[in-house]
């Protein structure tokens, strides 16, 4: 299964939420505890930038599959060439070899985009996740003990990171 990024336009915000709501129920994924709307994401889509912070669907087929994002990492200027990295696949295509094909794709982005470090938020009870990022090269940067609860469980977060120089 091969996949392509594109930059994501509003016509595909839709498909961004939905996707993004399926990860809500299992409490591994998002901090977000109930789905979200397509109006209460507009903002934050319209935040992401092709020159500096892009959105990008993964598309197979002519489908949208899932959606990446780099976001600024912290909102100072000092900050500006480090991102956090979302990606969220549709739950129809997770364990198929998509999210590796991503992550080799992101790399080769980076340049044009100024940005030299990314950092991944990843709950710890997340393990495919974990292992992921692990798979690419992503090191453990930072640990926040019981910092969420979710299913009425505390969780821990794992911060995830990589300088792409």
């Amino acid at each position: 299964m091969s996949v392509l990024l594109r930059t994501a336009t509003m016509s595909d915000l839709p498909i961004i939420v939905d996707i993004y709501n399926q990860t809500i129920p299992s409490h591994q994924v998002t901090a977000d505890l109930k789905p979200v709307t397509v109006d209460q994401r507009r903002n934050w889509f319209l935040s992401h930038t092709s020159e500096h912070y892009p959105m990008w669907v993964v598309v197979k087929d002519d489908l949208v599959i899932g959606w990446v994002s780099l976001s600024p990492f912290y909102g100072r200027a000092a900050y500006a060439k480090t991102a956090e990295i979302s990606m969220y696949l549709d739950r129809s295509i997770q364990g198929q070899g998509v999210g590796s094909q991503v992550m080799t794709m992101i790399p080769k982005k980076l340049p044009v985009l100024g940005l030299t470090a990314i950092v991944a938020y990843v709950f710890s009870s997340n393990l495919p996740s974990i292992k992921l990022f692990k798979k690419f090269g992503y090191e453990q940067w930072g640990f926040l003990p019981e910092v969420a609860e979710l299913g009425g469980r505390p969780n821990d977060l794992v911060i995830l990171g990589q300088h792409f120089k």
